[in-house]
């Protein structure tokens, strides 16, 4: 119960009763599908305009074209993600951070950082009881020099699972857990997630379950917590146990 406070005699205002108390933010996912496909129809004119300014700046550049597919990379994650904090900000009035889950409950945060070279261990174990082939991955020619590996590194321990657990698991999951519900949500983002990655590795079916199978845990580990902070952290150390293997089997860096 509200305490009353008696008014003051300079004072004409009628007391603020609960009809003028401003309304409670929306609970997310408060966006809709039509906002996925405005975030989807971004993803193409966003490379587009990324390789192009790599294009143009690349005399001026170093390091060769690994390096610079990279920074048109970091380019086109800039532009995507600023395109959806504006729309989170200017047509929802919401903060881009929390709406999309990134949270901080720290014994989840802790686990889920600890649990990532596990679950990468664990695919790995996966994959040998699939027979996946052994393919010449795209990303090896990363490693050609220093200064390459290293922002490759940024990439897989950093930008690369703080940028797709904000879209998939922060963005698409909400969706489809609210429409389809948990199991459904989790399962579907997980595919999609290893879809995606399907041409890196020349569409083996073996790579894209393995990629999916990590997805969907990322996906649970969001839906048990509430933060997309604590599947990024495992998705990090993840990418992490499996950068450090590759590094470790190249021996010209």
């Amino acid at each position: 119960m509200i305490p009353y406070e008696p008014e003051s005699p300079t004072s004409h205002q009628q007391p603020v009763t609960s009809d003028q108390s401003p309304a409670p933010s929306p609970q997310p996912p408060f966006w809709s599908y039509l906002d996925l496909g405005f975030f989807i129809s971004l993803l193409l004119p966003s490379l587009f305009i990324a390789a192009l300014i790599v294009k143009v700046m690349s005399p001026l550049l170093p390091f060769g074209k690994p390096f610079q597919a990279l920074l048109g990379q970091l380019l086109a994650y800039a532009l995507i993600f600023a395109s959806l904090y504006l729309l989170l900000h200017l047509r929802y009035g919401q903060p881009f951070w929390r709406s999309l889950g990134w949270t901080f409950p720290v014994a989840a945060v802790v686990a889920s950082f600890l649990a990532g070279p596990l679950l990468a261990i664990t695919i790995g174990l996966l994959g040998n009881v699939l027979r996946t082939p052994e393919i010449p991955l795209p990303f090896q020619q990363m490693f050609d020099n220093r200064p390459t590996v290293i922002l490759f590194a940024i990439f897989v321990v950093a930008l690369g699972p703080l940028c797709e657990e904000l879209a998939f698991r922060g963005f698409l999951m909400p969706l489809l857990v609210r429409s389809f519900g948990p199991a459904t949500g989790i399962i579907a983002t997980g595919l999609l997630f290893g879809s995606l990655h399907g041409p890196e590795y020349g569409w083996h079916w073996q790579h894209a379950l393995l990629i999916s199978v990590a997805g969907m845990v990322f996906g649970w580990v969001r839906f048990r917590t509430g933060s997309t902070a604590a599947a990024a952290f495992m998705h990090s150390t993840y990418n992490l146990t499996q950068f450090a293997a590759f590094l470790a089997q190249n021996r010209t860096v």
